[in-house]
């Protein structure tokens, strides 16, 4: 199992959803909670759903989404340019 730095509680283990980024202890992608942020949703809200989580681990998820995104790869946006 991998911790990630700039997500607290953030893993990757290959054993657990593919690898997929996800909470410690959970099967709970940081995928998942981007999408379910990005639909509109509030923290509180999908911690509601998710009782195993806290406000600290959205938080944890969206510092690790953006660590991820300040690596030096391009990400073609479809249809942009």
């Amino acid at each position: 199992m991998v911790r990630m730095e700039a997500g607290r509680r953030v893993v990757s283990d290959p054993r657990v959803l593919a690898g997929k980024p996800h909470l410690e202890g959970t099967r709970i992608s940081v995928e998942l909670i981007l999408e379910e942020l990005a639909s509109g949703h509030e923290a509180a809200e999908i911690v509601s759903w998710f009782p195993q989580l806290t406000e600290a681990d959205i938080r944890s998820a969206l510092a690790f989404a953006a660590q991820a995104l300040h690596s030096e790869a391009v990400y073609p946006v479809a249809g942009a340019g």
